[in-house]
């Protein structure tokens, strides 16, 4: 049986995405901060780029995953807003003997998305075909006609209003890490296949939890990645995301915890970190919802990158 997936509205729209957040850090060492702290290699950007990236605790566990963007006198982490005192405090902590300042700023920069078909061709008419800087707005491609805008640009105005939900749940068919705070200090980088995006980097030298991912790469000491998982139900998502798979003998095995979800029109999406030797044709459920069979659906990229 096939059930909906999240869509691209039909017109270039915008999303104002209030479950995102922002840290801001500013000062004379940043980038050399940031440098010693997150799994992402700050050393090539320049004002306007922005990467995937993650920040571990000394065990290498993700205390946040977030989209690192550069600007002339800041860097901002733009993550889910729910993981943002953790994340905060986290940074924080190791900040005392830099000259750094971080504050969460979420309540003061709009972050908005920009998506539907044509959305790239209405931006190449306003002279933009890359990341762009905008005074204190900034523009940052994601996937064809799928845009961040971090700030304030009267030309969008215009541009009618879609439901937040829709950006997330293609941001999970994206295959990109949706991490809250229930996930928090859960799963190392590569459970949320940050190397696959260009979120970690393995010669940039020791950050926090260095040893630990490079351990996993070397060593081959993780055997979990992030996967989408595809079904339908009607009914409220229940609260409880344990998933459970389907043994040969029958039986159900817990294998996982949902940690972003997706529910239109009977259609349901999920991403969750599961065993990375799942068969393709694994059948699933959540434990809570045993009605509710779910599928892998296919990531948009490889895991081995």
């Amino acid at each position: 049986m096939s059930y909906p997936l999240p869509q691209l509205p039909a017109q270039p729209s915008r999303f104002l995405l209030q479950q995102a957040g922002l840290i801001r850090l500013t000062g004379a060492d940043r980038t050399t901060f940031l440098q010693g702290q997150l799994t992402c290699d700050l050393r090539p950007l320049q004002p306007g780029d922005q990467t995937l990236g993650a920040h571990c605790d000394a065990k290498g566990k993700v205390w946040n995953a977030f989209r690192l963007l550069v600007q002339p006198e800041q860097i901002l982490l733009l993550s889910r807003s729910s993981a943002l005192p953790v994340a905060l405090a986290t940074l924080k902590k190791y900040a005392v003997f830099s000259k750094v300042e971080l504050s969460d700023i979420t309540a003061e920069l709009p972050v908005q998305a920009l998506a539907g078909a044509g959305t790239d061709q209405w931006l190449a008419a306003q002279g933009i075909t890359a990341a762009t800087l905008l005074g204190e707005a900034q523009l940052l491609p994601v996937a064809t006609d799928r845009w961040l805008l971090i700030g304030d640009w009267a030309a969008v105005d215009t541009l009618p209003m879609a439901d937040e939900a829709t950006w997330w749940g293609l941001e999970i068919l994206a295959g990109h890490p949706v991490l809250d705070a229930s996930a928090q200090g859960e799963y190392i980088p590569q459970m949320l296949n940050l190397q696959a995006l260009g979120g970690i980097s393995f010669n940039k030298g020791c950050y926090i939890g260095q040893e630990t991912v490079a351990r996993a790469r070397y060593r081959g000491a993780n055997h979990h990645a992030l996967f989408v998982l595809h079904g339908g139900l009607t009914e409220p998502l229940p609260a409880d995301l344990t998933l459970e798979w389907q043994l040969e003998n029958g039986n159900w095995k817990r294998v996982g915890h949902a940690l972003a979800s997706w529910q239109q029109d009977g259609g349901l999406l999920l991403n969750a970190v599961l065993p990375d030797d799942l068969p393709a044709t694994a059948a699933l459920r959540l434990k809570a919802a045993p009605q509710v069979t779910l599928q892998l659906h296919p990531l948009p990229y490889a895991l081995d990158a």
